[in-house]
C-alpha cells in the first residue's frame, strides 16, 4: 500500500500536481489525496485527453461554454435592467409635475426634431405682399425716425458691405427686440391700469417671434465669427435699452422707427436675392429648420429662405406702420384690432 501511494505521489508530481507537504498530513489523507489525483488522471485518459497541472488547473479556473454564456446573458439583462432604470428615472423626473413632452410627428408621420417651434406653429408665407411699399415721412417725426434709420445704415454698410449674410445675422438679432419691448411693456401697462391690449401683446411678441426665427435660420446658412458675435452683443444691449427708453417715451416714435428699419430689411434681402441670381453668392440648399418652419418644399434653397424672410419683413413693416398710425390719431392700441398672425 505504501509502495501504492509513494508511486502515486510521485506520478503527480511528474505530471505538475501539487500536493500539500505539511507534516500534520497522515498518510490517511495523503492516501486520499492520492486517489482523487489518480481518479482525474483516469477520467482524463478515459476521455482521450492528457493534461498536466498546469492545463487542469486553467480548465477549473475557467468556466464552461454554457456556464460563460449564461453569465453573458445575466449580465446584458443587469445591464439593461439598469438602463430602463435610469431612464424611467429621466421620464419620472421630467413628468414629475405632470409635464412631458408628447409624441409629435410631421405630416408624414417622422417625428419632429424641433423643441425650438411647434408644428402649429408653422405657416406658409404670403408672397404676395406688396414690397414696394413705403411710408412717406409726412411730419417732424417721422421725418427724425426715417433720418435716424438711414443714419444707422452707414456703419453697417461700411462693415459688412455685400456680405448679406452676415448683415442679415446682424440686422435679425436687432429686428427681433422691438416686438418683444413692445410687448413687455404693452403687459406691464395692463397690469398696472387693469386693461385689455386687444391682442396687442400677443401681436407684438409674434413678430418677436417670428424674428428671432429668422436669427436661427441666418446662423444655420452663416457661421458668424467671434467679432461678429461681439458685435452682435454690443449693439443689441445698447439698442434694447435705448428702444426700452424710447418706447416709454413716445411710442408711435418708436413704431415708425422699426417701421423704417424693415423698410431697410427688404431692402438688403432684395440686394441679397440678386446677389444669389448672379451667382456672386451660392444658392446651397435650405437648411431643416427654414424648411419645416416655413413648411417649405424638401427641395428648397438659400433664394426660396430668403424669399419668405423677405416676405415677412414686409408684414413687419406694415404692423408697425399700423400702429405708428393709430398712435397718431391719438388713439391707444386697444382700442384698433390687433393683426394676430399676420407675420
Amino acid at each position: 500500500m505504501n509502495r501504492f501511494v509513494v508511486r502515486s505521489v510521485m506520478r503527480g508530481l511528474i505530471n505538475g500536481r501539487s500536493y500539500c507537504s505539511c507534516s500534520s498530513i497522515g498518510n490517511g489523507q495523503v492516501y486520499r489525496s492520492a486517489i482523487v489525483g489518480r481518479s482525474l488522471e483516469l477520467s482524463g485518459q478515459r476521455n482521450g485527453v492528457a493534461f498536466g497541472g498546469f492545463e487542469w488547473r486553467r480548465m477549473m479556473s475557467s468556466s464552461p461554454a454554457s456556464v460563460e454564456k449564461a453569465t453573458s446573458e445575466k449580465e446584458d439583462k443587469t445591464e439593461n435592467s439598469v438602463m430602463e432604470e435610469t431612464k424611467g428615472k429621466e421620464v419620472m423626473a421630467a413628468s414629475y409635475w405632470g409635464i412631458s413632452r408628447p409624441k409629435i410627428t410631421r405630416e408624414d408621420g417622422t417625428d419632429w426634431p424641433w423643441n425650438c417651434f411647434m408644428p402649429w406653429e408653422t405657416y406658409k408665407a404670403d408672397l404676395s405682399i406688396d414690397l414696394n411699399k413705403h411710408h412717406k415721412p409726412k411730419n417732424f417725426t417721422d421725418k427724425f425716425a426715417y433720418r435716424t434709420v438711414k443714419l444707422l445704415r452707414i456703419p453697417t454698410d461700411i462693415f459688412f458691405q455685400r456680405r448679406y449674410g452676415c448683415r442679415a445675422m446682424m440686422l435679425e438679432t436687432v429686428a427681433a427686440v422691438p416686438g418683444m419691448v413692445g410687448g413687455m411693456l404693452l403687459h406691464l401697462k395692463s397690469l398696472r391700469k387693469f386693461q385689455q391690449s386687444g391682442g396687442w401683446i400677443k401681436a407684438l411678441l409674434e413678430e418677436a417671434e417670428n424674428e428671432r426665427m429668422h436669427l436661427m435660420t441666418m446662423v444655420e446658412l452663416v457661421k458668424p465669427k467671434w467679432y461678429e458675435r461681439l458685435l452682435v452683443l454690443t449693439v443689441q444691449g445698447v439698442f434694447f435699452n435705448a428702444f426700452v427708453v424710447l418706447y416709454m417715451l413716445s411710442p408711435k416714435l418708436a413704431h415708425r422707427i422699426v417701421g423704417y428699419l424693415e423698410e431697410e430689411a427688404i431692402h438688403s434681402y432684395t440686394e441679397y436675392l440678386k446677389d444669389i441670381d448672379s451667382g456672386a453668392i451660392e444658392n446651397v440648399p435650405a437648411p431643416a429648420i427654414a424648411i419645416d418652419y416655413w413648411r417649405l418644399p424638401k427641395a428648397a434653397t438659400l433664394k426660396d429662405v430668403i424669399t419668405v424672410i423677405r416676405a415677412d419683413e414686409a408684414h413687419h413693416r406694415d404692423v408697425n406702420h399700423f400702429a405708428s398710425d393709430i398712435h397718431f390719431q391719438g388713439k391707444e392700441l386697444r382700442e384698433a384690432p390687433a393683426p394676430l398672425g399676420y407675420h
